[in-house]
């Protein structure tokens, strides 16, 4: 995120770069039950991001000393694949993506029945074959497909969104250009049900007012969002459910 998009038009009539208006999302494709030897698993096309999940436990926490007998242990692995951006990336684990598997891992663990698996592990490995832009509210939502996969009892799903400023407009789900070049980004996830954030990260400076403006474009996202993750986990294993514009559809 850049300090401002003065020297670059990501805005023309009203219309983004890549078309959509102001409170639309990319494309978004969902579908679970991808990866056989994991016990849940998901996939996401999020515009141009692509996101692969792999759920593996409860089982049994080593070294012992860090079991608790009240409840699992949750841990999530964010990973950059060294070909999923421009400029190939080094590879192994950098402080961004600790950073974004420690958000994950919280997010997810505010849903999961921990308690109901004493002293064990569930392992979440969330894998970015393709970024641009928005890939922890990517992840964030294909774990939570792939947790509900793996028949993991969870209080609800976590939905994610983002939304930012870009050339002085409020908008959601901010693409690479404007990310790169916008002048703030807003990733969000939520809890539906309870209405309760669980994850909210600024990067950038927004008034008041268009805080507020924000905050609710990126809920509205997280709604929209949501509805796809029940549409896949209801639909047959395998198949994909759509969303174009914004708009829910399924084939």
């Amino acid at each position: 995120m850049s300090g401002g998009d003065n020297d670059v038009v990501l805005i023309k009539g009203n219309k983004r770069l890549d078309g959509r208006g102001f409170d639309e999302l990319r494309d978004i494709k969902m579908e679970v039950s991808v990866l056989e030897r994991a016990e849940g698993s998901a996939y996401i096309e999020w515009g141009k991001n692509r996101v692969i999940v792999g759920v593996y436990g409860p089982r049994e926490l080593h070294p012992k000393f860090l079991q608790d007998p009240t409840r699992a242990m949750l841990r999530c692995v964010y990973n950059l694949a060294p070909f999923s951006v421009d400029e190939r990336k080094k590879p192994g684990p950098d402080r961004r993506s600790v950073e974004i598997s420690k958000v994950c891992a919280e997010a997810l663990s505010s849903v999961v029945m921990l308690e109901r698996f004493p002293n064990t592990v569930i392992d979440v490995y969330v894998e970015v074959l393709q970024a641009d832009a928005g890939t922890r509210c990517a992840g964030l939502t294909a774990a939570s497909l792939a947790l509900a996969d793996a028949g993991i009892p969870m209080k609800d799903l976590v939905a994610a969104c983002s939304a930012g400023k870009v050339q002085g407009q409020i908008v959601v789900d901010l693409m690479k250009e404007e990310d790169n070049f916008g002048q703030c980004d807003l990733p969000m996830a939520i809890i539906p049900r309870k209405s309760e954030v669980v994850l909210l990260q600024m990067d950038g400076k927004l008034s008041r007012d268009e805080f507020k403006q924000a905050y609710k474009m990126a809920v509205d996202g997280c709604m929209k969002v949501y509805e796809m993750q029940k549409n896949t986990l209801l639909g047959s294993m395998n198949k994909f459910v759509g969303v174009e514009g914004g708009v829910e559809n399924g084939d």
